[in-house]
Formats: structure tokens, sequence, C-alpha cells
């Protein structure tokens, strides 16, 4: 009988280069350890991670583990070697898009290079059209990260993306279904107060705050989604 893992560990996707890869439980990660935490890490992003081991956040399709696991096998080995994470990032981030352009996702959206990638064209399914005018799509993850925003993480919106159409709600596909309340929850609440004039900094620190204060609270999920406007 196969061994049930302690959490936040799913289950060992494989072994590279002196590093175990585990698929974990990004949900329990933001709730119990860091809210910060995003699509995948390792030790010298994330020190609770061990040294040997990268961490790939559980995805609703296991599309990208190929990209994630390039990208972190260059950020580690910069950073041990003392890269501050700014530039370790800036390497990564291109050996990453390297492995995204071969896979060809940017063909796909620019149709063969031929034309601008359209915000529109990664729309997968409407959400909820909501009574204030914004719409809040389903969109794929991947692609918005191969052609828009190789940092995109769990959500955004038109007040932060300038790819994303005016008064439009994203929210990525790769997000497993129980967690996509609580990006809701936080994409909502950061563009209504940046519609106030907030700025980002202080918008995103706010809807952090909210988001990890909902985790802990999921019984208050629903209302503080219906005072942001889901109705």
């Amino acid at each position: 009988m196969e061994q049930k893992q302690k959490a936040p560990y799913i289950t060992l996707a494989e072994e590279r280069s002196g590093f175990k890869i585990w698929i974990v439980d990004g949900s329990y990660i933001r709730g119990k350890i860091d809210e910060e935490f995003t699509n995948f890490g390792q030790h010298y992003r994330f020190p609770y991670i061990p040294e040997n081991e990268f961490w790939l956040d559980q995805e609703a399709a296991n599309d990208e583990q190929k990209f994630f696991i390039d990208h972190l096998l260059v950020e580690h080995r910069l950073m041990k070697a003392g890269k501050p994470y700014e530039e370790a990032i800036f390497e990564a981030d291109r050996a990453e898009r390297k492995e995204r352009r071969r896979a060809g996702d940017i063909k796909k959206l620019t149709h063969n290079g031929n034309k601008l990638p359209d915000g529109h064209e990664v729309h997968k399914e409407l959400w909820k059209h909501l009574e204030n005018g914004i719409n809040v799509w389903l969109v794929s993850g991947r692609l918005v990260r191969s052609v828009f925003d190789i940092d995109f993480t769990a959500g955004g919106h038109d007040k932060v993306y300038e790819f994303v159409p005016y008064k439009e709600v994203w929210i990525d596909d790769d997000i497993i279904e129980q967690e996509r309340g609580y990006v809701l929850l936080h994409e909502l609440h950061e563009r209504n107060l940046m519609s106030k004039g907030f700025p980002y900094n202080k918008a995103h620190e706010e809807s952090s705050k909210l988001e990890y204060h909902c985790r802990h609270h999921p019984d208050e999920l629903h209302a503080l989604l219906v005072q942001e406007g889901w109705s």
C-alpha cells in the first residue's frame, strides 16, 4: 500500500540533477505557511523548502511542469552562487521562455507570428457577468504565461495588466476548483480598491490579508464576495 504523504506533499513527480521534485498542496501552503507561495518554488526563494527539493503546486492540468522545472534549475543554481533573486529570476525566465517557444505556445496565439496576441483569445469560460459590468473569465493560464506575462499567477485584472481587456477579471484555469473562490475574492477586492485610487502595492497587500483571513474562515467567503460585487 502506498504510504500517505504528510502535508503539504502530495506526490513525488520525479528526481532530477540531485533534486526531488514534489507536487505539493499549494492551498495548504498559502493557508498555513506562506500566503505568497506561487506556482513553484525552491529553497533560496522560499527558505522553508528543503535545499534539495523543488515544489510544484498541483495544477488542474499538469501541462507546465517541464517549464517550471527548467526555471527552478536555473534560479536555484544562480541564487546558490550568490546572485540576488531579481537577477536569478531574469535568467530563469529567459530559460523558461525558450522552452515555451519550443512547445509552440507563442505560434498558437499569434497565428504563426502574423499578428499581435489578443487577450480575448485566452478566454476559456465566462464564469460570471457581474451587475457592475465586470466579466470574470477562466483563462488559459499556460497561454497567458507563454505569451503575455511569464510570471502571471492565479489571477489578474485590467487595473494591473495592460493585456487584460477593460472590465475583466481573469482566473487561471490551472487553479484547482477549491481555490478559485479565494483567488476571485483577492482579485475583486484589489480591483475595487484600485478603482478608488489605491496604488497596486497597497491594494495587493490589503487583498492578500483578506484572502488569508478567508482561508482561515471559509464560512465568510460567500458574504465577502457579495460585498465585492459578486451577486
